[in-house]
Parts: C-alpha cells; structure tokens; sequence
C-alpha cells in the first residue's frame, strides 16, 4: 500500500469522497478521516505529507485539532476548510500556525495549487532537519569527516583502525578535499592527541630553507643561523608531523628525510648530536608518487618507505549526496562567525549545488558557503547568479570587493530592522552621519526596507 501524503480530515462523506477523489487524480496518495480524533493518532514529527482538516465538525473541532498537531510538530502544514461563516475564525488560526485557507467551494485547481505548496515546503523542511540530524551525528570532539556516501563512510572506518596504530600515512587526495582535516582527525583519534600536532607545507617554503624548518639548527650552523631553532620535527615529537604538498620537496631534502624516518632520530643542522623522536609522521599529495618516483621526481625509496598505510580522499564530484550536507553545515559556521541569521536553502539552489562539478572540491564550497552568507541577500538568494557574481568579485580590487562586502551588510541591517535606522546605527556600532553617508553612497533608502 502506497504511504498516504495527505491527511484529509472531514466529517461530511460527501465531501470528504469529492476532495479525496481530486487529490487522487492529482498524484497524491490520500487517507481520509471522518473525525479529528481518528486521524491524531497518525500525525508524527516524521509524517513526509500534509493535513488537511474542516473547521467544524463534532468531538473535536478542526482548530483544537491545529493546536493539536502543531504541538507535536509545529512545522506540519495544515490545511483549513471554512464555511463563509467561519472566515473570520479561521484567518485567526491562520495566524496561530495554519498553512492556508480554503472557502467553500473551491475549485480543484485551486487545491491542487495550495497542497502542492504545502508538501514542497513540507519536504523541504524534513530535508533541513535530515541535514542537521546528520550533522548532529557527527558531533565528537576534534575535526569531522562529514558525509554519508561509501567513500567518505569507508574513509572515517580507516581513520579509526589506524589512529591507534604507530604507522606513517600517506594521504592522497585532490586539491581542496580536505587532507589536512584526515590528518588532524588521524591525530586527534590517536593515543598523541595531547601532545603537538605540526603541519608545514613543503611546497611553500623555499629549498634553502626547508632543512632548516623541518630539522631545525645550531647557532652558527649557517650565515644568519644567531641561535639555535627547533624544528618540526623536533616540537612534534610525542605528537604528529603532516607533510603536506611532499611532492613539492626536493631531492636533496628527501634523502634526509628518508633518514629521519628509518631511524626516528634527528639531528639539527651544525650539531652531531643525536635526538630520539617518538612521532607518526603523516604526508600529503595530489599527484601520484609512483609514477612521480618512475620519471625520477621523487625518491622511490622514500615513496616506499611513506606508503605503509595510504588513504585516498574522494573528489567532492564522486560524492555528491554528501553536498547539501557539507554546504549546511559551512552556512552554519559562517552565520555563526558573522552574527547573522541562517540563510534560507531553496530547491534550486540544492539543484545548483548538485549540478556543479567543484573543481575546488571541498574547499570551493565552503567558499561558496560563505559567500552565500555574506551576499546571498544582495542576490536574492539565486545561488547561480551568486556562484558567478564571485568570479566577478575575484577580479576587483580590494576597495571594490570591500564595498561590496560593506552594502550587503547595511541591506542585512536594514533587513533585519525594517528600516529603521536608529535600530540599524545601534546594530553596526554607527554615527548617523556615517549611515547618512553610507546609505547615499549605496542607493540605498530606509523607506524601500519598511513592511
């Protein structure tokens, strides 16, 4: 038996079977109720549909019954079937919590348009409450690998069989699919969790210089070497080392590298004194190191000796269900960095999101998120024209993208506030000749924000 998505509650059979019969040609699945009492033991917060109820009928009326079910789920969608006699009565439900309001008699078209209504806003809404349960999940201490696709589940199992385990990693992954958080999160399961976590990235840090960093040095070791420097090899021990970018580090620091990771034992640059380390070491990489170390560009011994353990990072296009789920939880974190209420999450936009193929991965989105937060309002919310208007962003100055960033603010305020511009100055920490100056400069009147 089809689940029933509507809920039709009407003590008169005849038109209970009429209303039912419409709804029936129109797609949706429909279970009908002759009392309120009846049909209360069917509402539940997980009920995927809508109800719709007449407003007068015996035992229990059809507003008693909204309170009812708002009650248990104030986000349910309830439909109201009035008399004219009870219109004034029913726009006060309305007010309480109601979804809308058919007078009798409606037209078919006219209830197939508002129940539509109804259940696109009842799906979204158990769609949001789907994503923040699963955020919810995932709430132990220390970085998330958010997701629920194969990969990503198979990935989190992985994590915990090794964190424990006294093994270098090697992570593999592509640009912006989070390998940093893997190895923070190896770190943060493991028996190392208090002692230091290190990262560098190799690949940033010039040749003649990246000795030093990673194994440190002597006063004197070198021009310019006025005293000793530890290294990170050095402050990780006890701790974790990530290596990110390693295929960016050259030959000449590999083979000491190679060393370091044979013996656990370090010696700084200038000195001939040996120091034992006890550390996992934990190296990242977007290319394939195999195949880097067979036209010579690395060290096979040391891609050997770094490939005891390796993780792949899927790409955020393998693993699109986890992207709503990803993109809430990065407006979460924006609203919450910047003070502002949480952006409404629209249909389209979920197809927006899901139609694109993030070559940033992962951390394109959260700068999509961001965004979204930040000047989703100025673009009313069209997540499509926001996605472009950023490569546009990306081109202007900084006092440009500054001004931008200043007028969503003000049009947030003026919101918010409705206009009004003492509640707005009071808001943004303003002098009113400063928002006087402002709102001129940016075309903006308080009257075009007043309900």
């Amino acid at each position: 038996m089809t689940t029933p998505n509507i809920l039709l509650v009407d003590d008169e059979k005849a038109v209970r079977d009429a209303t039912a019969q419409s709804l029936l040609l129109a797609g949706y699945a429909v279970e009908t109720f002759g009392s309120a009492l009846d049909a209360l033991p069917k509402i539940t917060a997980e009920f995927a549909g809508v109800v719709i109820s007449d407003i007068r009928m015996p035992a229990m009326d059809g507003l008693e019954f909204l309170q009812r079910i708002l009650s248990i789920d104030r986000d349910l969608p309830v439909i109201l079937i009035s008399g004219h006699a009870d219109v004034a009565t029913a726009v006060s439900a309305i007010r309480k919590g109601g979804y809308d309001l058919l007078e009798k008699p409606f037209s078919n078209t006219q209830l197939v348009e508002v129940v539509k209504r109804a259940s696109d806003k009842r799906r979204l809404t158990l769609e949001n409450r789907a994503l923040k349960e699963a955020l919810a999940n995932q709430t132990r201490p220390g970085p998330r690998i958010i997701g629920q696709t194969p990969g990503i589940m198979n990935l989190r199992k992985m994590i915990t069989r090794i964190a424990t385990v006294n093994a270098d990693v090697l992570v593999w992954g592509e640009t912006g699919t989070g390998k940093e958080l893997v190895a923070r999160s190896i770190h943060e399961q493991s028996q190392r969790r208090n002692h230091n976590y290190v990262a560098i990235n190799c690949a940033a840090i010039p040749a003649s210089l990246l000795d030093s960093e990673l194994f440190g040095h002597e006063a004197g070791a070198f021009t310019g070497a006025k005293g000793k420097r530890i290294g990170k090899f050095e402050h990780a021990n006890g701790g974790t080392l990530f290596l990110d970018e390693i295929e960016g580090m050259p030959l000449t620091t590999q083979a000491p590298l190679l060393r370091v990771l044979q013996e656990r034992k370090i010696e700084r640059l200038g000195s001939n004194k040996l120091i034992p380390l006890d550390i996992r070491v934990i190296a990242a990489t977007k290319v394939d190191l195999k195949d880097a170390a067979e036209r010579a560009e690395f060290r096979k011994d040391l891609y050997y000796r770094l490939n005891v353990v390796t993780l792949e990072i899927p790409p955020l296009r393998a693993r699109r269900e986890d992207i709503p789920l990803l993109f809430q939880h990065f407006v979460l974190i924006a609203a919450a960095r910047c003070e502002t209420e949480v952006p409404p999450l629209n249909s389209q936009a979920l197809h927006v999101l899901m139609g694109h193929d993030w070559p940033g991965n992962i951390r394109e989105l959260r700068n999509i998120a961001e965004r979204y937060v930040l000047l989703g309002e100025a673009y009313n919310f069209d997540l499509a024209t926001l996605m472009n208007a950023g490569d546009r962003l990306e081109g202007l100055s900084l006092t440009e993208q500054v001004a931008c960033f200043e007028k969503t603010l003000l049009v947030q305020a003026l919101n918010h506030h409705q206009g009004n511009t003492r509640a707005v100055m009071e808001a943004l920490d303003l002098p009113r000749k400063t928002l006087t100056d402002k709102l001129k400069k940016y075309g903006l009147e308080r009257e075009q924000f007043r309900e």
